[in-house]
């Protein structure tokens, strides 16, 4: 049974897709009015705003909304919202503000054979620890939902660039533009002779992965990890249900290649909230080393430069002597897409902004077969504005 396969793919009805398409639940965490925004645009019409939880607003009527969430989905699938494409690819064109195109490919991926703890020796990793504490709220969201969308996004390590980019176009199903500056989305249908042939080149790069690790997880970890564990969870259930095809042994990703050169890897800097600065930043230099590699820091009043680590990239020592120091002395943590933001919020009192170096995407899978998988929230491909936004669905429940 193949990890990567095409699925039963559900497309909202072309006069609904204007406003359909919305943002991953993970981005803009700190700027809700992102969200609100969204909410205003959307307002009543069917979107995937309604089957989704931003955690901007994961402290307010959780229960309600996840209620709520159920029910919009049972209503969308009765109303007949969605178009059905049986056993199909979705190949996918994002335009981004840049005019650069990422290409990707939309299917299911055997949450049997993912595994996202830190020594995991499985053909689809994780590349960036886990935060487990983050899982039990998108578990219950997923729990009782009977279709999934995803923004999740799946790496290959295709230096040949022949597995995604050499697929051909069937029929074009949607060409619009995305929502507060998310840029431009095309998707084709792939299915047929096509998808047989796309099967085959799948086959050959699997066969050629170095130590069997085929696919890492660029984006959505934790989503994948919470369909992993409902999974887990509906086996513990019913035993009968293990080595079976139930729809939630599988999760929808879209594919890219790592060597695509459109994809840029950018690191996801550090915002630490409600601390006195002069403490915090004499505490993280008791962990400085002359030699390290270097993380800019700024206040409202200034900056400088704190050395961590002995390799090129200082995160886990730095992390380490964040979590530490808000263990004893209180303050919060946030994780910040673009430079902007993050100067930005360092002007608030009583915060101090960490600017982390790119990590070079060449190194990311012989780093994670080699050491594990990365500290937490190392990279982010692309700017927050960039990340997939969900389109495709697909039924979850029998």
């Amino acid at each position: 049974m193949a990890i990567f396969q095409r699925a039963d793919i559900l497309i909202p009805q072309d006069e609904l897709l204007e406003k359909w398409p919305v943002i991953a639940c993970d981005q803009f965490t700190s700027q809700p009015d992102y969200w609100l925004r969204t909410a205003e645009t959307v307002d009543s019409a069917p979107s995937a705003y309604h089957i989704i939880f931003p955690e901007a607003e994961l402290g307010r009527n959780k229960e309600e909304r996840i209620r709520s969430i159920d029910r919009t989905m049972e209503e969308y699938l009765s109303a007949g919202v969605f178009r059905s494409f049986p056993k199909s690819y979705i190949y996918v064109e994002r335009t981004l503000c840049s005019g650069a195109i990422r290409r990707g490919i939309v299917g299911v991926v055997d949450l049997e054979a993912y595994d996202y703890h830190d020594d995991a020796k499985t053909p689809i990793r994780a590349t960036e620890r886990t935060v487990v504490e983050r899982i039990p709220p998108r578990v219950g969201i997923r729990s009782g939902a009977p279709i999934e969308s995803s923004h999740v996004l799946l790496l290959c390590a295709d230096q040949k660039r022949s597995l995604i980019e050499e697929t051909g176009k069937g029929e074009k199903l949607y060409d619009l533009e995305l929502m507060q500056g998310g840029g431009h989305l095309s998707g084709w249908l792939v299915n047929g002779e096509e998808a047989d042939r796309f099967d085959e080149r799948l086959s050959a790069y699997m066969a050629e992965a170095e130590n069997g690790f085929c696919f890492a997880v660029g984006d959505g970890n934790h989503s994948l990890a919470a369909a992993k564990t409902c999974w887990e969870k509906l086996k513990e259930q019913d035993p009968a249900l293990a080595g079976s095809d139930h729809p939630a042994r599988w999760a929808m990703v879209e594919l890219e290649n790592l060597f695509d050169p459109v994809q840029r890897f950018e690191p996801i800097h550090r915002i630490v909230r409600g601390v006195d600065p002069t403490r915090l930043l004499a505490a993280l230099g008791k962990n400085c080393q002359c030699e390290g590699a270097p993380v800019l820091w700024y206040t409202r009043v200034g900056g400088g430069v704190l050395r961590f680590g002995k390799g090129v990239f200082p995160l886990e020592a730095l992390q380490n002597a964040l979590d530490e120091f808000l263990a004893a002395e209180g303050g919060s943590i946030d994780y910040i897409h673009g430079e902007d933001v993050a100067l930005r919020l360092a002007r608030e009192e009583g915060t101090v902004a960490f600017l982390l170096p790119r990590i070079e995407k060449d190194e990311l899978f012989r780093a994670i077969s080699r050491n594990g998988v990365l500290p937490r929230k190392t990279f982010s491909i692309g700017h927050a504005e960039e990340k997939r936004y969900y389109l495709e669905c697909r039924k979850i429940l029998p």
